[in-house]
């Protein structure tokens, strides 16, 4: 069976955000599942087997019925990825409270998204998706908000330093899915002498995590410390 979009009759209700529309249709015989636990099937055959698997048949078959009854949840496997990322964003509660240093509460967050990516590394596969936010990342954007409340710049700048330290933790959660993948052995490196010489010289790396922290310290910090306030905030 493919998992192409199916009509199910609700006219503009399938063009809605899935977060919005009734759990599920009002027609067909009683459910018998939800929509939770479809989508909690879904992240555990994404955990086990890559995003990839994820279909409707699969799911279906994880939870031992037929593909076409998952369509009274769901219009397509496109709001399943959708319900699927939401979900496990809602793994980042609890928050951290406001009191204190607000950079110490954005890294926190930023450990907490790392360690995310890293329980689930088919999250990244979804990165480049527009569809709606749903309310978990809702409740992640305004928790973030929350913390920076504080600090005096735009909040447009704000939201800047939110997207751009999210793009910091899923370029660590690449590099880390792609560790190892890249070497320059067999490589002639006659050409490049600048190359040469930077591999030549002795060093000892930073170790990652410290590498993480200075990244998003100096980013959060020089985007927010250096904005002028918003008059009409």
């Amino acid at each position: 069976m493919s998992d192409a979009p199916r009509k199910s009759g609700g006219g503009d209700t399938d063009r809605q955000p899935i977060w919005t529309r009734p759990e599920r249709g009002s027609r067909g015989p009683a459910p018998a599942h939800s929509r939770d636990a479809i989508v909690a099937a879904a992240v555990a055959l994404a955990d086990a087997q890559g995003l990839a698997a994820v279909s409707m048949r699969a799911v279906a078959t994880a939870l031992g019925t037929g593909a076409g009854s998952l369509y009274r949840y769901l219009s397509s496997r496109d709001d399943l990825l959708d319900l699927m990322a939401d979900r496990v964003v809602g793994e980042l509660r609890p928050y951290p409270q406001a009191e204190g240093d607000w950079l110490d509460a954005m890294l926190l967050l930023a450990r907490r998204q790392l360690a995310l990516h890293r329980s689930h590394p088919w999250l990244l596969d979804l990165s480049h998706r527009t569809s709606g936010i749903g309310p978990e990342s809702l409740a992640w954007f305004d928790n973030c908000i929350r913390i920076l409340e504080p600090v005096d710049c735009a909040v447009t700048v704000k939201f800047e330093a939110i997207a751009m330290m999210t793009g910091v933790v899923s370029l660590f959660a690449r590099s880390e899915a792609a560790a190892g993948s890249f070497s320059l052995a067999g490589a002639d490196l006659a050409a490049y002498p600048h190359l040469v010489s930077a591999f030549s010289r002795p060093s000892a790396p930073a170790p990652r995590a410290d590498l993480f922290e200075r990244t998003l310290r100096s980013l959060l910090t020089g985007l927010l410390l250096t904005e002028p306030r918003d008059a009409a905030r």
